[in-house]
């Protein structure tokens, strides 16, 4: 009997160490979509104001 104690007090604290992984990686996809979110708006807002008719000065080398 105590084997399989062992076994399943192994297994419970596996799954709790993947429940903290994955709980942790939702934390970090909100943010990191939110930042993207961010980053739309803003280049949308830049779009919307003519900033990308503004010419890109090429290096001398092109």
């Amino acid at each position: 009997m105590t084997p399989l104690e062992e076994r399943i007090a192994h297994l419970t604290r596996a799954m709790d160490d993947l429940s903290e992984v994955v709980a942790r990686q939702e934390r970090e996809i909100a943010l990191l979509t939110r930042r993207v979110q961010m980053l739309m708006e803003r280049e949308g807002e830049r779009e919307a104001q003519g900033m990308r008719d503004v010419p890109i000065d090429r290096p001398p080398h092109w």
